[in-house]
């Protein structure tokens, strides 16, 4: 699934540079939905396939590997600088989305109303930060750099929809296999579905961002990496969430609810201290957060055993 979203992501930047689009608007975009695809794709198989808990623990699992797992990975590589910009609009960003994502989850299920809301502060936020973008050219460079650093695109237009059909038939393909023996497994070893959603599928989806964000912090492009992460995870809460919910309601089990939207919210909150402190997530920093991603798996083998009352 990664090599697909890789072609995904390729096919779709050659279209959108073939049409004359700006490199800031594909990295805003087209990036962006690139590398959530497999996110996207695996939580409306899930949710179409009658597990939609699984749906809702892969985006809520997936946000909370992006902070602690691929963030954490980053920061030990090479300390990631944080800049007014990224703290002040994606960081700020990325705690009201996660606000409202656990708002709606404790009024239950994800449906239509609460799709319509999502969808709209995702665009509020798109459009917002292509203006600040705009306007402030050092910013500009973060989302610009993300569409120009990728490369091997395809030469024509013919080329770049190949590419991108393919791309997106392999992570159909990969997410329906993906959802498949993940529910297999959960039924041979009595695992709630929202569990392996949390986990297996989490860590399966957010692979393109830790492929992404290695790849930035080995080039000390640290600032990629940070806004990667910041941005795959507003489009999973907004974007996700809120297509998905918009096709086929999304379940939220009361387990999910009492514990992981919290964890989720609690990381997404935590992230702001982190960038402010020294402008920078360092390396002993980015230890903490994949000794708390330990704890968290450790706390889901816990209450697979002892499930809260």
């Amino acid at each position: 699934m990664l090599a697909c979203a890789d072609f995904l992501v390729r096919g779709a930047v050659g279209l959108a540079r073939i049409a004359g689009i700006p490199p800031l608007l594909i990295g805003l975009t087209v990036v962006a939905f690139g590398t959530s695809a497999p996110e996207f794709v695996t939580a409306l198989a899930a949710s179409l396939n009658g597990v939609p808990a699984m749906a809702t623990g892969n985006i809520v699992g997936s946000n909370i590997a992006n902070i602690l797992l691929v963030l954490g990975v980053a920061a030990v590589m090479r300390p990631i600088v944080c800049t007014r910009e990224i703290i002040g609009r994606d960081g700020v960003a990325l705690l009201v989305s996660a606000a409202i994502f656990t708002g709606l989850a404790m009024m239950g299920d994800f449906t239509r109303p609460g799709a319509l809301l999502l969808l709209a502060a995702l665009g509020c936020y798109l459009a917002l930060t292509y203006r600040l973008e705009r306007q402030a050219r050092r910013s500009a460079s973060l989302h610009t750099l993300e569409a120009e650093e990728i490369t091997g695109l395809p030469e024509g237009p013919w080329a770049a929809m190949a590419m991108l059909a393919a791309g997106l038939f392999g992570i159909a393909f990969g997410a329906q296999l993906l959802v498949d023996g993940a529910s297999q497994i959960a039924r041979a070893l009595g695992i709630p579905d929202a569990t392996i959603g949390l986990t297996l599928l989490a860590i399966g989806t957010s692979l393109p961002e830790l492929a992404t964000v290695i790849v930035a912090s080995w080039r000390n492009h640290g600032d990629v990496a940070l806004g990667n992460v910041l941005g795959s995870n507003i489009f999973n809460v907004l974007a996700i969430a809120g297509g998905v919910s918009m096709i086929s309601p999304i379940a939220v089990t009361p387990e999910i609810a009492r514990f992981d939207v919290w964890v989720m919210f609690a990381c997404s909150l935590l992230l702001l201290p982190l960038m402010l402190s020294g402008r920078q997530i360092s390396r002993r920093e980015g230890a903490l957060l994949l000794i708390l991603y330990a704890g968290y798996l450790g706390s889901q083998v816990v209450m697979v055993k002892a499930p809260i009352a």
